[in-house]
C-alpha cells in the first residue's frame, strides 16, 4: 500500500486550491475525486461571483475567508489569466421597510472590513442600471465575476506541476484509522495517508463518518437558474441582487452578467433529499419571472429559459433560523484528519484563503 504525506478527498475548487497550497511544502500529495472531471459539482454549478464579504456574521469563518479570498482570487486570476471581471454589484431595496434592513446590511459589511461601500438612491441606481427599479441600493465595488471552471482548472494545473497526483473516478469507499495515519480504499486503489484532508463537499459528512466522526450532517439544497434570452441580456449591465431576507434560504434570485456576456437569473434555493437530484421537479420559469420583475419589471416570462442547477452542502437544517458557518477543524479523535464541512457560498471566493488555513493545520500534523 502506497504511503502519502497528504491525501485530499474532493476535487472541487477548495480541494484543488488546497492541493496547490500544500504541494509547496510537501511531496507525495494525492487528490482523490469521485467524478470523471474536477469541479463538476458545486464548484462549477453556481453564479461564478467573487463575493466581497458583505453578508456574513462578523467574526465568522465565512466573513474572514470571503474578505481575504476576495483579494487573493483577484490576484490569482490576474497572475494566471483566468477570465474574470471586477464588475461591482448593487443590492437593491424596493420598499421603505427594506431600506432599514439595507442600512443594517451595509453596516455589517463595514464591520467585516468590506471597503468602498456606499448607499445610492434612485438616480444612482438608474445611472448604473437604467432598467432596474429600486428605492435605494448598496454599491459594492469589490464584487466581481469569474469563470469558475477555469479557476478550478488553473488551481489543478498548478498542483499537478508541483507533483500532486490527481486521481479522478476515485470514490472513497472505506477508511481504516491507524495510530498516526489512515488507510483509504477507493475505486482507484488503496493508499495510506499521514494527513487526511476531507474536502468532499456534499459528501463531507459521509467521509467523516468513515473514520467514526458522526458529528456532521449535510442538508443538500438545490439552486436553479434561468438564462435570459440573448436579445434581452442588455437589460442588466452587471450584478444586481435583491435584499436578502432572514427567512429565505439563500441571497435571493439575482441577476448575473457572466464573463461571456450572458445574463443569468437565479438561483432559488430549496432543500432536497437526494444529493444527486439536479433536475427533478424544477420550478417553472414563471416563478423566476415573478421574483425578477420586482426589480426588472420590463422582463417578460417569455424572455427566460431554464438553465442549469447546483446543490449546496448546507449545515443548516430545514426550519433552522439563520445561516451556519463553515466548519474547518481537526478531527477530535483522529488528529491527523482535517474536516471541511458546509463549504457552500462563498466557498468559490474563499478557496485560496481556506487553503492557507488548511495549510496551517496540515503543518501542525506533519511537523
Amino acid at each position: 500500500m502506497e504511503r502519502a504525506n497528504v491525501v485530499i478527498v474532493g476535487g472541487g475548487i477548495v480541494g484543488c486550491a488546497i492541493a496547490s497550497a500544500v504541494s509547496k511544502e510537501w511531496d507525495d500529495v494525492f487528490l482523490l475525486e469521485q467524478m470523471p472531471k474536477l469541479g463538476m459539482a458545486t464548484s462549477s454549478r453556481n453564479s461564478g461571483v467573487i463575493h466581497s464579504g458583505l453578508y456574513y456574521l462578523p467574526g465568522s469563518l465565512k466573513a474572514r475567508h470571503a474578505l481575504r479570498g476576495n483579494r487573493l482570487t483577484y490576484e490569482f486570476c490576474a497572475r494566471h489569466n483566468v477570465p474574470h471581471r471586477n464588475t461591482g454589484k448593487l443590492v437593491v431595496a424596493t420598499t421603505s421597510e427594506e431600506e432599514v434592513e439595507l442600512a443594517a446590511l451595509a453596516e455589517r459589511g463595514r464591520v467585516n472590513g468590506v471597503e468602498g461601500l456606499r448607499t445610492i438612491g434612485r438616480a444612482g441606481i438608474r445611472a448604473r442600471e437604467p432598467n432596474i427599479i429600486g428605492r435605494s441600493a448598496i454599491e459594492v465595488p469589490s464584487t466581481g465575476i469569474v469563470s469558475s471552471e477555469e479557476l478550478v482548472k488553473t488551481h489543478a494545473r498548478l498542483a499537478r506541476e508541483r507533483g500532486v497526483n490527481i486521481v479522478n473516478q476515485a470514490r472513497v469507499e472505506r477508511m481504516e484509522p491507524q495510530q498516526d495515519s489512515v488507510r483509504i480504499w477507493s475505486t482507484a486503489g488503496e493508499i495510506e495517508a499521514r494527513c487526511l484532508i476531507n474536502s468532499a463537499g456534499l459528501y463531507a459528512d459521509e467521509v467523516a463518518a468513515m473514520i467514526g466522526n458522526k458529528n456532521y450532517r449535510i442538508y443538500p439544497a438545490r439552486g436553479e437558474y434561468c438564462e435570459v434570452v440573448r436579445s434581452k441580456s442588455h437589460l442588466v449591465n452587471g450584478l444586481v441582487y435583491p435584499l436578502p431576507h432572514a427567512d429565505h434560504l439563500g441571497l435571493g434570485v439575482h441577476f448575473t452578467k457572466t464573463v461571456w456576456g450572458t445574463l443569468l437569473l437565479g438561483p432559488n434555493a430549496r432543500y432536497i433529499q437526494d444529493k444527486e437530484n439536479y433536475e427533478r421537479d424544477r420550478e417553472p420559469v414563471e416563478v423566476f419571472a415573478s421574483a425578477a420583475q420586482q426589480m426588472l419589471p420590463c422582463l417578460d416570462v417569455t424572455d427566460l429559459r431554464l438553465g442549469y442547477s447546483g446543490i449546496r452542502p448546507k449545515l443548516s437544517s430545514p426550519g433552522q433560523k439563520g445561516p451556519s458557518d463553515f466548519v474547518i477543524e481537526r478531527d477530535p479523535v483522529h488528529s491527523y484528519a482535517v474536516h471541511l464541512v458546509g463549504i457552500e457560498s462563498p466557498g468559490l471566493t474563499a478557496a485560496p484563503s481556506i487553503a492557507e488555513h488548511v495549510l496551517e493545520l496540515a503543518s501542525e500534523i506533519l511537523a
